[in-house]
């Protein structure tokens, strides 16, 4: 089992983390897409550019991304030109409204969404160039045994983006942050969702998040190589670069 402190998002619930994260997302995928961006103030789409240009180095043709949600990712993996993308996740509440949004922007035969779970995925080993995860490894029961799975499924050569949020160190973004995550975040987010727990979740699962040098020792314990980050916007979130 992982080492790290689980983190879930209902206190009061005896169901797994994996369950209760499925739960939250079904719960709050209706507003999920406008309150990401809001609450990022839009910045969350440069990071995803960031990282998509890193594993464009790689010329990937087959991507899979992991805890796609609605498939922000995986339509940013577009811009490489792949074969095709896959996503997969474990809230059909999410993948629901991603599917909706790919048949409006015309994107259903490049980008095929399905459920799946990170820590037991449901494909061959060495089956993609290139793996993203966004903002979704921070909610794996296991830590190490989703980790493990993405090494498995990924082709000798091929490239792992992990983007995640960290904790900045530096003033004044580390008290500004602060203040914003852990009391502006959950209040509007409750507003807007009408659910109270995602949103108090999010900063808490920050918080005992295994980031910068701790998350690259994990990385490469299950076999990922040249390991590498990126912080972006003063260290808010953090890019995690693995090969096989």
């Amino acid at each position: 089992m992982s080492k790290n402190k689980i983190v879930t998002p209902f206190k009061d619930s005896d169901s797994s983390k994996k369950e209760q994260v499925a739960e939250m997302f079904d719960n709050i995928s209706h507003r999920y897409d406008f309150l990401n961006h809001f609450l990022s103030f839009g910045i969350d789409k440069i990071w995803r550019k960031k990282a998509i240009k890193i594993i464009g180095r790689y010329n990937p043709k087959l991507i899979l991304d992991i805890a796609t949600g609605t498939g922000d990712f995986a339509i940013e993996a577009l811009r490489l030109n792949p074969e095709k993308v896959i996503g997969v996740d474990i809230s059909n509440g999410m993948l629901d409204k991603g599917r909706e949004k790919m048949i409006k922007k015309g994107f259903e035969d490049k980008i095929t969404l399905r459920n799946g779970d990170s820590e037991n995925l449901p494909f061959d080993d060495n089956s993609f160039d290139a793996i993203t995860v966004g903002f979704g490894v921070r909610n794996f029961e296991n830590l190490e045994k989703g980790l493990a799975e993405m090494y498995r499924v990924l082709n000798v050569g091929g490239v792992s983006a992990v983007l995640e949020f960290s904790k900045p160190k530096n003033f004044p973004i580390k008290q500004s942050y602060m203040i914003y995550s852990k009391y502006i975040m959950p209040k509007v987010g409750k507003t807007i969702s009408k659910d109270a727990s995602a949103y108090a979740y999010l900063p808490e699962s920050i918080d005992a998040f295994p980031e910068g040098k701790e998350f690259l020792s994990i990385y490469e314990s299950v076999g990922f190589t040249n390991v590498s980050k990126v912080k972006v916007s003063g260290g808010i979130a953090t890019i995690y670069i693995g090969e096989k």
